[in-house]
């Protein structure tokens, strides 16, 4: 797979507004540092206006929900439409409750996005397809996944990428089939919440029209710097893997993806 984008989120250092959930806000500020982009996390509605008028991308995460959180959401997503400014949905245990399943059907409703990304048990709930989802984790199931990402591209008019064992990434019509990876990433908490955040600032930096490339490539870059940080590494050792994974996002190069990248389209 060609990787076009990643020099330039290094290059360009762009601002990444996050909502995001109080397990993965640490975690998500070191990996955007780690791959170049600049963090802000920020939840106060008094200033989500402005913030999100100003950034590069707009990040919602909904783990850890509140009233407050929520009305920060709607304006700060508002904004950045209005501002031109993409914006990304993680629609973390989407299905689990009646306040996520009500927030993740008003954001849809009222915010554009540019990407949503999430497990299989939450992008089978926002399309609608039965799946037995565990909590926050993937859960299980036997639904088509890439039938589920393109469902879901066509419906919201955006790009739909759902993170697994295998990952599809979807515009509705054309499908990146990524098969890059590692079994210590649903080991670390926070880590698919990190990947949310990395593909804004991959879809912050993305040519006009070409914004399912700029998404694959963040997943792709993603997978394999999360293969070379669990290198010789036992499946016990998820605590020395969360440092590698920020120090391979720190290290890996364009040539070096590209190289490992695994991608099927479809």
């Amino acid at each position: 797979m060609q990787i076009k984008y990643l020099d330039q989120v290094r290059a360009r250092n762009p601002l990444v507004h996050n909502i995001t959930n109080i397990v993965s806000a640490n975690f998500s500020a070191n990996g955007l540092l780690a791959i170049g982009a600049s963090p802000i996390m920020a939840d106060s509605v008094d200033e989500m206006d402005e913030l999100a008028a100003i950034s590069s991308a707009v990040v919602l995460n909904i783990g850890t929900l509140n009233a407050n959180k929520v009305e920060a959401m709607l304006v700060a997503g508002k904004s950045a439409n209005r501002a031109g400014v993409p914006v990304v949905l993680d629609p973390v245990g989407a299905g689990v409750t009646a306040l996520r399943r009500d927030t993740t059907a008003r954001l849809l409703r009222e915010i554009r996005f540019a990407a949503i990304r999430g497990n299989a048990g939450e992008m089978a709930h926002i399309a609608g397809v039965a799946w037995q989802a565990k909590g926050v984790d993937a859960g299980s199931g036997s639904a088509d996944l890439h039938a589920i990402a393109q469902r879901i591209a066509q419906q919201h008019g955006c790009i739909a990428a759902i993170s697994g064992e295998t990952d599809y990434v979807s515009d509705g019509s054309r499908t990146a089939k990524l098969r890059n990876g590692t079994p210590l990433f649903p080991k670390v908490t926070a880590s698919g919440c990190l990947l949310s955040t990395v593909v804004g600032a991959f879809a912050a930096v993305a040519e006009q029209g070409d914004i399912l490339h700029a998404v694959a490539e963040a997943c792709t870059v993603y997978a394999v710097a999360g293969e070379l940080a669990a290198q010789r590494l036992q499946p016990t050792q998820s605590g020395s893997f969360a440092v590698a994974l920020l120090d391979q996002l720190a290290a890996i190069s364009a040539q070096e993806a590209a190289a490992r990248s695994r991608v099927e389209w479809i």
